[in-house]
């Protein structure tokens, strides 16, 4: 099924075509019957930084089990985190 569509404005900034999207109901410019799916197996997922201050003694604890499973602590403190987040969440 081909529909009429408009045509998408060209734009001078990215800002003003964030605005034109933000603003504008895309289905009015683009078919979406003929969207196809894609993967994006580099995308890197946004990450910021964070200063968390831990009792020494549940650091070493940390860093023994990192030390374990040959992991940095850094790695396992996000997967339990993570798991922890999930398990509240069910």
């Amino acid at each position: 099924m081909n529909k009429t569509t408009k045509p998408i404005p060209t734009f001078q900034t990215e800002a003003e075509e964030r605005a034109f999207w933000e603003a504008t109901d895309s289905a009015v410019h683009l078919d979406w019957s003929q969207a196809q799916s894609v993967r994006l197996p580099n995308l890197k997922p946004s990450t910021t930084s964070i200063s968390l201050r831990l009792p020494n003694g549940l650091l070493e604890r940390i860093k023994i089990a990192a030390n374990k499973r040959d992991v940095p602590y850094q790695s396992l403190i996000k997967t339990w985190l993570a798991e922890k987040i999930d398990s509240v969440q069910k």
